[in-house]
């Protein structure tokens, strides 16, 4: 019994349909026996009250004829003794009536039996038919004879509806006679029953075993999916241990999910080294800062801390001691701050403070505690005991600014002052000076986080032949795209300059640039691309020399490069900017002197320089047609440059009636808007 218990305590799947398949033959025998029984009593109470009619039918249209003819109790007698002789299995009897009994007188006996009889006795009395079962495989029926319009001629003394007798006729069960379209009808109906409570258990059996659990567990994982709900667990208590363990293993896959998604969302918020929370969630806190005060009224500070020289102790000590410095200095600074304070760690060695409900005075006194406590501070590690020092910045809303943008730009500023004043100090915002500086760094920002989510793209402007109007070559301009807008080079090419931007974006250019050169190679096979590279960026003497292996390592050809560069770039060293441009040269790459005649030297490069183009000044171009001073300037640049052996590209040509002056003129290349705007390549 133990054995049974414990199997069914660890029902699997297969176990359970061989239970199943075992108790719908077990059912389907135990209905068929019990429908049979069913059958049998169906067709002894019922047929057998048919068949028992007819029977009594036949006997009495045999006795009534002899009545007609006159008979005597013998010849009764005689008749019925036949009648058993012809059916053996039967035992027919018949008894008078006390109508009959009193006019033509009883039979022998007969009397005695009907008194002490109570079924014949009912029979004889109500005048209705009566079965009964004398023994469990016999049937007794009795037929009464009631007095018709007909049977009054013998039996004067008598009336309409009188018992005149009862035929008594005991058979056995075996002898009925069964009509077959009744019992093929009860085969089949009691069949379909037997199908269906069969079909209906192994429904019950599956859904409670099987498809509600299945259905638990796709409300767990829909509640998952489209909830994020990993709380939710699946019922374990399913009696099929297939099922038993898939809620057990799933159950275990959602606490395994469940803790390393509250890891992740902790490494999402929390620095690794430090256990500070990170710049992403210090953004997130400034934001609700910025909104409680603006709710309330009140100011808050930020404080913005960068230690001196940090590369020094990771060169010198090694990273790990380098992360033990930054490990005591946030020990330090939270030592320092209240409880509702935030420590933020940016990124390497800087790090933030929000104090909320702080004015300025209270911000820049907290500042210049935990400045002079670092000053004091002797970090104890196995090096030995270090000192460090570090810059802060300490700015407040809404004074230094009213959103995080401007916060941050300022925070920026103020550390950069402090850096240049000498490091290992406070500083707070200017009014005039930091405030022209905060524009910058927030422009500063824009480009980083453009280069950063990779949104510069090169477009390109098409260089036209004027004799024959066929593209000869593509200008690569630098642009940004800015949630849906492009920004122009205009726009920040002073602020890259001025941060010390200009390389990376000269290097992205150059990357999205040589890209576009297989397109525009199919349509253009001799198609060159024109660079025109920031001056900072041509002053770096090795970072030139590598556009040639830059240019092969694209599969461009190099000669189907030209670099321009203008006054900015050669006017501080001449003999340099010579010498870079003739190494340029010997690798194939072309030069262009770019806004020629814009400034007063332009002429004497064409003297000292190596060159190949000359882009004429887009001042003398777009008022050509109405200035004829302006064409002179033009004639006599290409005239000169001609004379030189060199190619003239007239830019900002954005008009017929100023193409056909220059093709007239002789000009060689034009560029403009009436030639295309600057695009991404089709």
């Amino acid at each position: 019994m133990g054995g049974v218990l414990d199997n069914f305590k660890h029902l699997t799947l297969g176990r359970l349909l061989i239970m199943i398949s075992i108790v719908a033959v077990t059912l389907a025998f135990l209905l068929i026996f019990f429908l049979s029984e069913i059958v049998r009593d169906h067709a002894v109470h019922d047929l057998a009250r048919d068949d028992a009619r007819q029977t009594s039918k036949l006997v009495f249209q045999s006795l009534y004829s002899a009545m007609r003819k006159g008979w005597n109790k013998n010849e009764i007698n005689d008749s019925i003794q036949r009648l058993n002789t012809s059916f053996p299995d039967l035992k027919i009897r018949v008894f008078r009536g006390e109508v009959v009994a009193a006019q033509f007188g009883a039979m022998q006996g007969e009397q005695e039996q009907i008194r002490h009889d109570a079924t014949l006795v009912q029979a004889l009395q109500s005048g209705e038919e009566t079965m009964a079962f004398p023994t469990k495989d016999s049937i007794r029926y009795l037929f009464p004879v009631v007095a018709t319009e007909e049977c009054l001629v013998c039996h004067t003394g008598s009336h309409v509806g009188a018992v005149h007798g009862v035929i008594d006729i005991t058979y056995p069960i075996t002898s009925l006679k069964v009509s077959f379209d009744e019992v093929i009808n009860s085969i089949v109906a009691y069949t379909l029953i037997t199908i269906v409570l069969v079909f209906a258990i192994l429904y019950l059996k599956l859904r409670y075993l099987v498809a509600l659990p299945i259905a638990n567990l796709v409300g767990v994982m829909r509640s998952m999916t489209l909830d994020m709900d990993l709380n939710r667990r699946v019922k374990t208590n399913n009696r099929l241990i297939e099922f038993k363990h898939l809620a057990e293993y799933f159950n275990h896959l959602l606490q395994t999910v469940q803790d390393y998604n509250a890891k992740l969302e902790e490494m999402s918020v929390r620095d690794p080294l430090t256990g500070m929370y990170n710049r992403r969630k210090f953004n997130e806190f400034l934001r609700y800062e910025i909104i409680r005060a603006e709710r309330h009224e009140h100011g808050f500070s930020l404080i913005m801390i960068d230690l001196d020289n940090f590369k020094y102790i990771n060169d010198t000590y090694g990273h790990p001691i380098g992360d033990m410095v930054l490990k005591e200095l946030t020990a330090m600074l939270v030592a320092g701050l209240r409880k509702g304070d935030v420590l933020a760690r940016m990124g390497g060695d800087e790090f933030a403070i929000i104090l909320p409900e702080t004015p300025v005075a209270n911000g820049i006194l907290v500042a210049n505690k935990l400045h002079q406590t670092l000053v004091g501070r002797e970090f104890e590690l196995p090096i030995g005991k270090i000192r460090t020092t570090a810059s802060f910045s300490m700015v407040s809303y809404p004074e230094d600014g009213k959103t995080d943008d401007e916060l941050y730009a300022a925070m920026d500023v103020v550390l950069y002052k402090a850096k240049m004043h000498g490091k290992n100090q406070v500083m707070v915002a200017d009014a005039a000076e930091d405030r022209s500086m905060m524009v910058i760094f927030k422009q500063g920002d824009f480009l980083r986080s453009a280069l950063r989510e990779d949104r510069i793209e090169a477009f390109l402007q098409p260089i036209v032949d004027l004799k024959n109007g066929k593209v000869m070559a593509f200008e690569v301009l630098v642009r940004i795209r800015d949630n849906g807008k492009i920004v122009q080079a205009c726009d920040f090419i002073e602020v890259a300059e001025e941060l010390g931007m200009a390389q990376e974006l000269d290097r992205e250019l150059f990357r999205k640039g040589l890209a576009h050169y297989a397109h525009i190679a199919k349509k253009h096979p001799r198609a060159k691309l024109f660079f025109n590279l920031f001056p900072r960026t041509f002053s770096n003497i090795e970072w030139v020399r590598g556009i040639p292996a830059m240019v092969r390592a694209a599969g461009v050809p190099c000669e189907n490069i030209v670099l321009e560069i203008t006054e900015r770039e050669a006017l501080p060293n001449l003999m340099q900017v010579r010498a870079m441009i003739e190494e340029l040269r010997s690798s194939k790459i072309s030069v262009a002197l770019d806004d020629f005649g814009s400034g007063f030297s332009s002429f004497l490069y064409l003297k000292y320089l190596e060159i190949d183009y000359v882009k004429i000044e887009g001042s003398f171009i777009r008022q050509i047609v109405a200035d004829q001073r302006d064409r002179i300037m033009v004639e006599h640049i290409n005239s000169m440059a001609h004379q030189f052996g060199l190619k003239t590209v007239a830019e900002f040509v954005e008009d017929e009636m100023t193409a056909e002056i220059l093709a007239e003129i002789g000009v060689d290349y034009a560029q403009g808007y009436y030639y295309g705007k600057p695009e991404l390549p089709q």
